[in-house]
Protein backbone atom coordinates (compact mmCIF):
# COMPACT_ATOMS: atom_id res chain seq x y z
CA UNK A 1 0.00 0.00 0.00
CA UNK A 2 1.24 3.66 -0.97
CA UNK A 3 1.96 5.38 2.47
CA UNK A 4 -0.52 8.18 2.87
CA UNK A 5 0.26 11.90 1.49
CA UNK A 6 1.29 14.15 3.81
CA UNK A 7 1.75 18.14 3.07
CA UNK A 8 3.38 20.64 4.09
CA UNK A 9 3.76 24.70 3.95
CA UNK A 10 7.10 26.41 3.73
CA UNK A 11 6.32 29.74 4.78
CA UNK A 12 9.32 32.18 3.76
CA UNK A 13 7.64 35.71 4.01
CA UNK A 14 7.96 37.15 7.33
CA UNK A 15 5.57 38.76 8.87
CA UNK A 16 4.50 40.36 12.36
CA UNK A 17 3.31 38.76 15.28
CA UNK A 18 -0.64 39.15 14.39
CA UNK A 19 -0.30 38.20 10.56
CA UNK A 20 1.78 35.53 11.30
CA UNK A 21 -0.42 33.56 13.69
CA UNK A 22 -3.57 34.25 10.99
CA UNK A 23 -1.68 32.80 8.23
CA UNK A 24 -0.57 29.79 10.52
CA UNK A 25 -3.94 29.61 10.91
CA UNK A 26 -4.70 29.76 7.82
CA UNK A 27 -2.17 26.44 6.57
CA UNK A 28 -4.01 24.73 9.40
CA UNK A 29 -7.45 25.32 7.89
CA UNK A 30 -6.63 24.49 4.15
CA UNK A 31 -5.28 20.87 5.59
CA UNK A 32 -1.48 21.32 5.21
CA UNK A 33 -0.23 18.82 7.96
CA UNK A 34 2.94 21.11 8.80
CA UNK A 35 4.53 24.59 9.03
CA UNK A 36 7.71 24.65 7.44
CA UNK A 37 10.26 27.61 7.90
CA UNK A 38 13.84 27.91 6.25
CA UNK A 39 17.29 28.83 7.08
CA UNK A 40 17.71 31.82 4.62
CA UNK A 41 18.97 35.80 5.62
CA UNK A 42 16.18 38.26 4.77
CA UNK A 43 13.38 34.87 5.77
CA UNK A 44 11.53 34.22 9.30
CA UNK A 45 14.34 32.85 11.96
CA UNK A 46 12.95 29.67 12.12
CA UNK A 47 12.64 28.41 15.65
CA UNK A 48 11.16 31.17 16.78
CA UNK A 49 8.79 31.30 14.02
CA UNK A 50 7.64 27.88 14.79
CA UNK A 51 7.13 28.35 18.04
CA UNK A 52 4.98 31.51 17.10
CA UNK A 53 3.19 28.66 14.65
CA UNK A 54 2.21 26.11 17.43
CA UNK A 55 0.88 28.48 19.59
CA UNK A 56 -1.22 29.73 16.76
CA UNK A 57 -2.17 26.31 15.73
CA UNK A 58 -3.34 23.00 17.21
CA UNK A 59 -3.18 20.08 14.72
CA UNK A 60 0.12 20.65 12.11
CA UNK A 61 3.52 19.85 12.70
CA UNK A 62 6.24 22.23 12.84
CA UNK A 63 9.55 21.81 10.88
CA UNK A 64 12.91 23.63 9.92
CA UNK A 65 12.98 23.25 5.91
CA UNK A 66 16.15 23.24 6.10
CA UNK A 67 18.63 24.60 8.09
CA UNK A 68 22.24 25.74 7.03
CA UNK A 69 24.71 23.46 8.71
CA UNK A 70 27.25 25.76 8.67
CA UNK A 71 25.11 28.54 10.16
CA UNK A 72 25.14 26.16 13.38
CA UNK A 73 27.34 24.99 16.19
CA UNK A 74 26.33 21.30 17.63
CA UNK A 75 25.69 21.94 21.24
CA UNK A 76 24.04 25.29 20.49
CA UNK A 77 21.46 23.94 18.08
CA UNK A 78 20.69 20.86 20.06
CA UNK A 79 19.83 23.15 22.87
CA UNK A 80 17.12 25.24 19.75
CA UNK A 81 15.83 21.64 18.64
CA UNK A 82 15.54 20.53 22.38
CA UNK A 83 13.65 23.70 23.65
CA UNK A 84 11.59 24.24 20.37
CA UNK A 85 10.56 20.53 20.84
CA UNK A 86 9.44 21.21 24.02
CA UNK A 87 7.45 24.24 23.46
CA UNK A 88 5.67 22.94 20.73
CA UNK A 89 4.83 19.78 22.67
CA UNK A 90 6.51 17.66 20.87
CA UNK A 91 5.43 18.27 16.94
CA UNK A 92 9.01 19.23 15.56
CA UNK A 93 10.53 17.70 13.06
CA UNK A 94 14.37 18.84 12.28
CA UNK A 95 15.46 19.42 8.49
CA UNK A 96 19.33 19.57 7.76
CA UNK A 97 21.19 20.31 4.50
CA UNK A 98 23.95 21.52 3.46
CA UNK A 99 23.56 24.78 2.44
CA UNK A 100 24.20 26.14 -1.17
CA UNK A 101 23.81 29.96 -1.12
CA UNK A 102 27.58 31.36 -1.07
CA UNK A 103 26.14 35.10 -0.44
CA UNK A 104 24.43 34.43 2.20
CA UNK A 105 27.03 32.53 4.26
CA UNK A 106 29.65 35.48 3.24
CA UNK A 107 26.82 38.54 4.50
CA UNK A 108 26.89 35.97 8.13
CA UNK A 109 30.38 36.18 8.01
CA UNK A 110 31.08 32.22 7.26
CA UNK A 111 33.48 30.93 5.19
CA UNK A 112 31.98 28.81 2.06
CA UNK A 113 33.29 25.74 1.79
CA UNK A 114 33.56 23.35 -1.63
CA UNK A 115 30.89 20.67 -1.81
CA UNK A 116 32.78 17.92 -0.14
CA UNK A 117 33.74 19.86 3.21
CA UNK A 118 29.81 20.80 3.53
CA UNK A 119 28.79 17.40 3.34
CA UNK A 120 31.52 16.64 5.59
CA UNK A 121 29.97 19.62 8.10
CA UNK A 122 26.45 17.77 7.54
CA UNK A 123 27.46 14.14 8.33
CA UNK A 124 29.25 15.50 12.06
CA UNK A 125 26.11 17.52 12.44
CA UNK A 126 23.91 14.86 12.06
CA UNK A 127 26.74 12.22 14.22
CA UNK A 128 26.72 15.27 17.43
CA UNK A 129 22.80 15.76 17.57
CA UNK A 130 22.68 12.14 17.79
CA UNK A 131 24.90 12.05 20.97
CA UNK A 132 23.76 14.72 22.19
CA UNK A 133 20.12 14.82 21.94
CA UNK A 134 20.39 10.64 22.69
CA UNK A 135 21.94 11.43 26.34
CA UNK A 136 19.81 11.36 29.20
CA UNK A 137 22.09 13.62 30.99
CA UNK A 138 21.35 16.31 28.15
CA UNK A 139 19.84 19.79 29.31
CA UNK A 140 17.16 20.56 28.03
CA UNK A 141 15.48 17.59 26.87
CA UNK A 142 13.64 17.54 24.03
CA UNK A 143 9.83 16.01 24.27
CA UNK A 144 10.62 13.58 21.41
CA UNK A 145 13.15 11.14 22.69
CA UNK A 146 16.16 10.45 21.66
CA UNK A 147 15.65 13.56 19.31
CA UNK A 148 12.32 14.60 16.86
CA UNK A 149 12.40 13.14 13.52
CA UNK A 150 15.28 13.85 11.35
CA UNK A 151 14.88 15.15 7.64
CA UNK A 152 17.75 15.47 5.59
CA UNK A 153 17.76 17.43 2.34
CA UNK A 154 19.80 16.69 -0.89
CA UNK A 155 20.68 14.83 -4.34
CA UNK A 156 24.19 14.31 -4.30
CA UNK A 157 25.27 10.44 -3.22
CA UNK A 158 27.10 11.24 -0.15
CA UNK A 159 23.89 13.58 1.37
CA UNK A 160 21.43 10.61 -0.03
CA UNK A 161 23.35 7.78 1.96
CA UNK A 162 23.53 10.08 5.23
CA UNK A 163 19.94 10.16 4.47
CA UNK A 164 19.81 6.63 4.13
CA UNK A 165 21.30 5.60 7.26
CA UNK A 166 19.79 8.86 9.74
CA UNK A 167 16.84 10.21 8.44
CA UNK A 168 13.41 9.52 9.05
CA UNK A 169 12.57 11.68 6.30
CA UNK A 170 14.57 12.32 3.05
CA UNK A 171 14.37 15.18 1.06
CA UNK A 172 14.62 15.44 -2.47
CA UNK A 173 15.14 19.39 -4.05
CA UNK A 174 14.41 18.36 -7.74
CA UNK A 175 16.79 20.90 -9.00
CA UNK A 176 20.26 21.93 -8.89
CA UNK A 177 22.39 24.93 -8.72
CA UNK A 178 24.74 25.09 -11.63
CA UNK A 179 27.12 28.33 -12.61
CA UNK A 180 23.97 29.60 -14.46
CA UNK A 181 21.95 29.36 -11.98
CA UNK A 182 19.19 26.92 -10.67
CA UNK A 183 18.36 24.19 -12.85
CA UNK A 184 15.53 21.86 -12.41
CA UNK A 185 15.51 17.89 -13.00
CA UNK A 186 13.99 16.43 -15.09
CA UNK A 187 11.57 13.72 -13.97
CA UNK A 188 14.25 10.87 -15.85
CA UNK A 189 17.09 12.53 -13.95
CA UNK A 190 15.02 12.41 -10.47
CA UNK A 191 14.59 8.72 -11.16
CA UNK A 192 18.32 8.25 -11.22
CA UNK A 193 18.64 10.15 -7.90
CA UNK A 194 15.75 8.47 -6.47
CA UNK A 195 17.51 4.70 -7.39
CA UNK A 196 20.49 5.93 -5.79
CA UNK A 197 18.56 6.15 -2.62
CA UNK A 198 17.24 2.90 -2.57
CA UNK A 199 20.19 1.19 -3.45
CA UNK A 200 21.64 3.24 -0.28
CA UNK A 201 18.43 2.37 1.93
CA UNK A 202 18.79 -1.63 1.28
CA UNK A 203 19.08 -1.80 4.64
CA UNK A 204 16.99 -0.01 6.40
CA UNK A 205 14.59 -2.15 9.11
CA UNK A 206 11.82 0.30 7.66
CA UNK A 207 11.61 2.44 4.51
CA UNK A 208 11.93 6.17 4.81
CA UNK A 209 9.25 8.63 3.83
CA UNK A 210 10.22 10.84 0.88
CA UNK A 211 9.47 14.26 0.23
CA UNK A 212 9.73 16.56 -2.79
CA UNK A 213 9.28 20.24 -2.78
CA UNK A 214 7.11 21.74 -5.31
CA UNK A 215 8.69 24.65 -6.65
CA UNK A 216 5.26 25.62 -8.85
CA UNK A 217 1.37 24.90 -8.15
CA UNK A 218 -0.97 26.67 -10.97
CA UNK A 219 -3.86 25.78 -10.89
CA UNK A 220 -5.47 26.54 -14.32
CA UNK A 221 -6.91 25.41 -17.77
CA UNK A 222 -3.75 26.33 -20.25
CA UNK A 223 -1.06 24.38 -18.82
CA UNK A 224 1.05 25.34 -21.45
CA UNK A 225 0.82 28.95 -21.27
CA UNK A 226 1.45 28.19 -17.38
CA UNK A 227 4.90 26.51 -17.62
CA UNK A 228 6.41 29.34 -19.90
CA UNK A 229 7.53 31.23 -16.98
CA UNK A 230 10.08 28.16 -16.36
CA UNK A 231 11.99 28.53 -19.94
CA UNK A 232 14.92 30.04 -17.87
CA UNK A 233 15.03 27.40 -15.51
CA UNK A 234 14.60 25.57 -17.82
CA UNK A 235 15.82 25.92 -21.28
CA UNK A 236 17.52 22.70 -22.37
CA UNK A 237 13.71 21.73 -22.11
CA UNK A 238 10.78 21.37 -24.80
CA UNK A 239 7.51 22.48 -23.58
CA UNK A 240 6.40 18.97 -23.18
CA UNK A 241 9.16 17.57 -21.12
CA UNK A 242 8.51 20.90 -18.13
CA UNK A 243 5.26 19.41 -18.02
CA UNK A 244 6.88 16.45 -16.72
CA UNK A 245 8.86 17.94 -14.60
CA UNK A 246 8.12 16.71 -11.16
CA UNK A 247 8.39 19.46 -9.04
CA UNK A 248 6.02 21.45 -11.38
CA UNK A 249 2.00 20.96 -10.37
CA UNK A 250 -0.17 22.78 -13.41
CA UNK A 251 -3.33 22.16 -14.07
CA UNK A 252 -7.08 21.80 -13.01
CA UNK A 253 -7.21 20.83 -9.40
CA UNK A 254 -8.06 17.28 -10.58
CA UNK A 255 -5.24 17.23 -13.06
CA UNK A 256 -2.48 17.91 -10.65
CA UNK A 257 -4.11 15.80 -8.36
CA UNK A 258 -3.47 12.83 -10.89
CA UNK A 259 0.10 14.22 -11.27
CA UNK A 260 1.07 13.91 -7.57
CA UNK A 261 -0.53 10.43 -7.51
CA UNK A 262 1.08 9.33 -10.02
CA UNK A 263 4.65 10.64 -8.60
CA UNK A 264 3.94 9.03 -5.37
CA UNK A 265 3.69 5.89 -7.67
CA UNK A 266 6.74 6.20 -9.40
CA UNK A 267 9.24 8.03 -7.32
CA UNK A 268 7.96 7.59 -3.73
CA UNK A 269 6.93 11.03 -3.05
CA UNK A 270 4.24 11.37 -0.35
CA UNK A 271 5.18 14.41 1.50
CA UNK A 272 4.92 17.17 -0.61
CA UNK A 273 5.97 20.85 0.45
CA UNK A 274 4.82 23.86 -1.33
CA UNK A 275 6.03 27.52 -0.76
CA UNK A 276 3.74 29.86 1.01
CA UNK A 277 3.13 31.58 -2.22
CA UNK A 278 1.17 29.20 -3.18
CA UNK A 279 -0.26 27.89 -0.43
CA UNK A 280 -4.07 28.75 -1.45
CA UNK A 281 -3.59 27.39 -4.69
CA UNK A 282 -2.73 24.16 -3.39
CA UNK A 283 -5.84 24.23 -0.64
CA UNK A 284 -8.45 22.10 -2.78
CA UNK A 285 -5.62 20.06 -4.17
CA UNK A 286 -5.39 18.28 -0.33
CA UNK A 287 -9.01 18.59 -0.73
CA UNK A 288 -8.70 16.26 -3.55
CA UNK A 289 -5.97 14.06 -2.70
CA UNK A 290 -6.91 13.86 1.31
CA UNK A 291 -7.23 9.74 2.23
CA UNK A 292 -5.38 8.78 -0.94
Amino acid sequence: MPRPFRFAVNMLTPAAGPEWRKRCRRAEALGFDVIQVPDHLGMPAPFPALVAAAEATGRPRLGTFVLNTAFWNPALLAREIATTDTLTEGRLEVGLGTGYVQEEHERAGLEFLPPRERVDLLTRMVGELDRLLGDEAHVPRPAQLPRPPLLIGGNGDRVLRLAAEHAEITAFTGARVTPDGVRVLTAEELDGRVAAYRGFEAGRPAPAELNLLLQMVTVTQDRRAAVRELRPMAPHLTEDQILEVPVIAVGTVRQIADQLRERRERFGFSYLTVLDPFMEAFGPVIEELRGS
